[in-house]
């Protein structure tokens, strides 16, 4: 007898005395939580964003929409950034004054290719305030998962207030589970036994995340 053929007889042990027409389980569990804590309204939403991802040591920037161009240059030239991948989708605008080398996405980059690559700048599909959380959806405007884990900078422009919700619950009707999520909250990083924290282990070492204000939009969508 296999593993897998123990398991699913233990599984049908275990059910044998349930009725064909029990309850099933995701109607007789109460999904009656709270969807947030409270009404913030926007600002403090956007602020309460902001002040989590700065305690996860990601360096928030915010700009206007007209502004943000500029804003990513300042940020690439700062760090001296000479080579910048791009996804696809990208809005072009947004790195229209980069002095520097754009690499578009390629299925074909290596890992060591991704490592010579000085930062990558992307879009987001949501970012929740509660807990300081960006998430990538693999979406055209952010590239496949390896470009924002392997370069050692990462940009990630945030539209406010637009793609800010308040918690997780409001935040997982926007994701779609069968797509590539990451979820980021602030920069790589991990802690041994004796709570040394060691950045960039896992993905970049430094997360600057832009919060770029829409000129149109008055609420944060739940």
């Amino acid at each position: 007898m296999s593993s897998r053929e123990r398991i699913l007889g233990r599984v049908r042990r275990a059910l044998v005395d349930v009725p064909e027409d029990d309850t099933p389980y995701e109607q007789a569990v109460p999904r009656d939580y709270l969807r947030e804590h409270g009404d913030l309204g926007v600002e403090r939403t956007v602020d309460l964003l902001a002040e989590n991802l700065a305690d996860y040591r990601a360096i928030v920037h915010r700009c206007t929409a007209a502004d943000l161009a500029a804003t990513i240059a300042g940020m690439l030239a700062a760090r001296g950034s000479k080579t910048v991948v791009v996804p696809t989708g990208l809005d072009p605008e947004w790195l229209a004054q980069a002095e520097a080398d754009l690499i578009p996405d390629r299925a074909t980059s290596t890992p060591y290719e991704l490592d010579r690559i000085d930062s990558v700048v992307t879009a987001c599909a949501v970012a929740i305030a509660e807990t300081g959380t960006i998430v990538l959806d693999g979406g055209p405007d952010q590239g496949r998962r390896r470009i924002t884990l392997v370069p050692d900078h990462h940009i990630c422009v945030v539209r406010v207030p637009e793609q800010v919700v308040s918690s997780v619950p409001q935040a997982m009707p926007r994701l779609v589970p069968s797509r590539p999520l990451t979820w980021i909250s602030g920069p790589s990083a991990t802690s041994d036994i004796e709570l040394d924290r060691v950045e960039g282990v896992h993905g970049p070492r430094t997360l600057e995340v832009v919060l770029v204000s829409s000129p149109t939009s008055a609420e944060v969508t739940p």
